[in-house]
């Protein structure tokens, strides 16, 4: 029988989130397990109970109840798929990797999903084991995404990120011409739970002000290309925006139109219309770009 641990954490912990340190501290048990016993009080940290968005600090002492934790140290990921990330990566150093990930494809594991871009490059090996997401991006987006290999760098991007001094960028393909002008635009939004237990997220005076820059790029008949710079960084914030503003990303179906809406265009790919096409930090020394695919460009050009 498992029994109490306690854990004193150390400067490479220290800063971290409590839920994101016990899903990586307690491999194998079920997310929703590990939030039930925060919730519950039997996660103690200084005898005291925390709630899971609790940023840890050196020195303190984390009680973790009796509770079996998995001898795997990691979960199998099939090989194609550690092969298509392995394609996917854009910069990489001891620090920190960039991939353009693929569009399909989750930055984690949950909610019905077994795994995704995160379970996959602990696979990759040994030096990858503590691997963290710096951000998500959803599954149906593509683009540019930040991993962190060590706590310290981890923390350095969530310190940055919280003072806005990470600039990242999106493009996307709208239906309709834009008839906005270039500017920052905020709205009020706030989570909320559907049928099905699905992340959605809603427009409400009493929710986060989340802010965006947008910029017409190029325009066709039915659609609109537009850049998308985040200025704060909620729950899907940009699919929200734009279809609030009246302009819908093309292939979103939680925020968007239905598909038998479409424009009749040849060349049109069923895919949401949503890329990360740029992350850059000066004082993380990354500055990375890339294009949308190609389709972003055709469905405008073949539009008709």
């Amino acid at each position: 029988m498992p029994e109490v641990r306690k854990i004193i954490i150390d400067e490479n912990i220290s800063g971290q989130r409590l839920d994101n340190f016990l899903i990586n501290y307690l491999k194998g048990v079920p997310k929703s397990k590990i939030y039930s016993i925060i919730r519950k009080g039997e996660i103690r940290i200084n005898s005291k109970r925390k709630k899971p968005s609790y940023k840890l600090f050196s020195g303190d002492e984390l009680r973790v109840p009796p509770i079996r934790i998995s001898k795997e140290e990691s979960q199998f990921v099939p090989t194609n798929i550690i092969s298509l990330i392995k394609e996917a990566i854009l910069e990489e150093n001891d620090d920190f990797i960039v991939i353009n990930k693929p569009e399909g494809i989750a930055s984690h594991g949950g909610s019905g999903i077994s795994l995704g871009v995160i379970e996959t490059i602990r696979n990759f090996g040994k030096a990858y084991r503590d691997a963290k997401l710096v951000h998500r991006l959803d599954k149906d987006t593509s683009g540019c995404q930040v991993i962190a290999k060590n706590n310290k760098f981890l923390r350095r991007c969530n310190k940055l990120i919280s003072e806005r001094k990470v600039k990242k960028t999106y493009q996307a393909v709208v239906h309709g011409n834009w008839i906005h002008k270039d500017g920052i635009y905020e709205i009020n939004i706030e989570k909320n739970m559907v049928i099905g237990k699905e992340r959605m997220v809603r427009i409400s005076d009493g929710g986060k002000i989340a802010k965006t820059f947008f910029k017409l790029i190029e325009s066709s008949k039915h659609f609109s290309l537009i850049q998308c710079e985040l200025i704060t960084g909620r729950t899907h914030q940009l699919r929200v925006h734009l279809s609030e503003l009246g302009f819908p990303i093309v292939g979103d179906k939680k925020y968007g139109i239905r598909e038998n809406k479409l424009s009749k265009v040849s060349t049109y790919k069923k895919r949401m219309y949503l890329h990360a096409n740029s992350f850059t930090s000066k004082d993380l020394n990354i500055h990375v770009t890339e294009k949308p695919p190609k389709e972003f460009k055709k469905i405008l050009k073949n539009d008709e």
